[in-house]
């Protein structure tokens, strides 16, 4: 005797795949193609007030700042194994000039930290996720009422997360304006004759074709297919006798085969007389998926790809958070250039940290008034590269609109951030070392308009002091004068004293034991010793290097 159902797919064969996103800019309308037209309703989107005209991607040369600030370590975790990659990966490059759009997402993100109407909107989520491998393995079948049969499962599905979301929603506190729209969009739509039919045929055909029930005799090469009348169940019977020989568990010796959505020619055979023999049902499932092929709502299904936006990057934070450390919505603005962070980190590196159970060491920074740059010496190894990495870092998240590492931040929309991290020597290139870093700096500063950020880690490391020292000086006079927000990380102290545009921040070590960093970047005027420092680190004539020599 045979219940007639549809398989699960296969969870490591399901979804869709999609392609890298294009480096050519995206009209709105493109980005969101694959998600349908804005439905009439007021909801428009979840991550937009309104959808823009045009969204500019960041061109791949402007991505070097990427792989600098190690964003591109932490955009790989947030969109591991995810089938909105190229959706994420597009807003989490666009960067967001507008106030009014920062606010709108971080209104969404807080309701969602809601632990209640997290879970619903993520068990929503996996229902659609269901849905999607439906339909994808839908479109690989060859078997007519197979292909019928996983759309009615998959309409089931998707009726059911829907409900189950607007039953959410309802009860729950909400205060974002995408979400509280997006309620009302759904409310409606749930109370539409359009929802309402799709529920109710889709319920009654279930239950018509979960009562069929037929018998299978194999005689040979020979299958006759009938209606069950009674007969004896002998699977269920065999069972029965055997169980009784059970004593606890025991191990299952049964070879377990993957399953795989396709229908081989007996099943797709037997299937056929089944659907002779029940016309009548047969033919509602017919007639069911002419009327309910496009079941999926569009609005719906952008509501939904949207809504990974938020909870990836609240999954990827977690763990962070569960380690007591704070996130915060900071304050953002265009127009002018007062900033601070307070308690704040390296993203990245404390993702690493936590999962090796390490403490992680939080800085801060303020600039004030007239205040453009922050030259950071001190000793080596001694944070200030994970400090501009953070200072970056924290820039770029502001202008997605995602809550940023620390407990107070206010930050300035910047139109693009530069970066100039020391590299290896190319020799493709036929330049030496300084040269190639003239040329780049010389190209940022091009690039950079008064509204940009540079950032500097160890520039013309190559050279020496007083070369160093002068391209530091022409290059800082540069940044003043286009009155850009900078970090200078250097080995340099003089560079610190340029003027009352210039903040001086010095890492700091434990005093009764100079070898030892304590990683912590303060405000404080250079000590002269970051030179003395590097070139004792690179001869190996530190105290440590020494004591180590003596006791041998």
């Amino acid at each position: 005797m045979t219940t007639l159902a549809s398989q699960t797919p296969d969870a490591t064969d399901s979804g869709e795949v999609l392609g890298s996103w294009p480096k050519n800019a995206l009209t709105a309308s493109r980005l969101f193609d694959h998600m349908g037209a804005p439905s009439s309703s007021v909801f428009g989107s979840l991550v937009f007030p309104k959808l823009p005209e045009n969204i500019e991607p960041v061109g791949s040369r402007d991505r070097d700042f990427a792989s600098d600030l190690n964003l591109d370590q932490i955009l790989a975790a947030i969109v591991s194994g995810q089938e909105e990659r190229d959706l994420i990966v597009a807003l989490f490059y666009q960067g967001i000039r507008d106030a009014n759009t920062i606010r709108y997402r971080h209104e969404v993100f807080k309701d969602l930290e809601d632990r209640v109407l997290y879970e619903q909107v993520q068990r929503f989520a996996r229902f659609m996720q269901q849905v999607r491998s439906h339909l994808v393995q839908m479109e690989k079948m060859e078997v007519h009422y197979q292909r019928q049969g996983w759309l009615l499962d998959a309409a089931a599905l998707y009726c059911e997360a829907v409900s189950c979301l607007n039953d959410g929603l309802k009860g729950g506190v909400l205060k974002s304006r995408g979400l509280l729209t997006f309620r009302e969009f759904l409310a409606d739509y749930v109370a539409s004759p359009q929802f309402a039919s799709l529920v109710a045929d889709t319920q009654q055909l279930k239950q018509a074709l979960e009562q069929i029930r037929y018998c299978i005799r194999i005689r040979g090469r020979r299958v006759d297919v009938s209606r069950y009348d009674g007969e004896v169940d002998y699977s269920a019977e065999v069972s029965s006798i055997f169980a009784r020989f059970k004593q606890g568990a025991v191990k299952d010796y049964r070879v377990a085969y993957r399953s795989w959505p396709g229908m081989n020619h007996v099943g797709a055979q037997i299937l056929e007389l089944v659907a002779r023999l029940f016309s009548q049902e047969f033919l509602a499932l017919d007639k069911y998926c002419e009327r309910h092929a496009d079941f999926l709502n569009e609005t719906v299904r952008r509501f939904e790809r949207e809504l990974q936006f938020y909870v990836t990057y609240l999954d990827y934070i977690a763990p962070v958070r569960s380690a007591g450390h704070s996130f915060c919505y900071p304050e953002v603005t265009a127009s002018h250039k007062d900033i601070v962070a307070v308690d704040t980190f390296d993203l990245a590196l404390a993702r690493k940290l936590t999962a090796q159970g390490m403490p992680i060491v939080c800085n801060d920074f303020r600039m004030d008034g007239s205040e453009r740059i922050l030259v950071v010496s001190g000793p080596n190894q001694g944070g200030k590269t994970t400090f501009a990495r953070a200072f970056g870092q924290l820039h770029h998240l502001a202008s997605v609109g995602y809550p940023v590492p620390g407990t107070v931040a206010r930050l300035f929309l910047s139109d693009r951030i530069l970066t100039h991290f020391e590299r290896e020597e190319d020799l493709s290139r036929m330049r030496g070392q300084l040269e190639d870093d003239v040329i780049r700096v010389r190209e940022i500063l091009q690039l950079a308009t008064t509204d940009s950020i540079i950032i500097m880690n160890e520039s013309f490391a190559s050279t020496t002091t007083r070369d160093a020292l002068f391209l530091g000086k022409k290059v800082m006079q540069k940044v003043i004068a286009q009155d850009l927000l900078c970090v200078y990380v250097t080995f340099i102290d003089e560079l610190a004293a340029l003027g009352p545009s210039v903040v001086s921040m010095i890492s700091t070590v434990v005093p009764e034991n100079p070898t030892e960093r304590t990683y912590k970047i303060i405000r404080a005027p250079a000590d002269g010793l970051a030179y003395a420092m590097a070139i004792a680190e690179k001869y190996h004539l530190t105290y440590e290097h020494l004591r180590r020599r003596i006791i041998r």
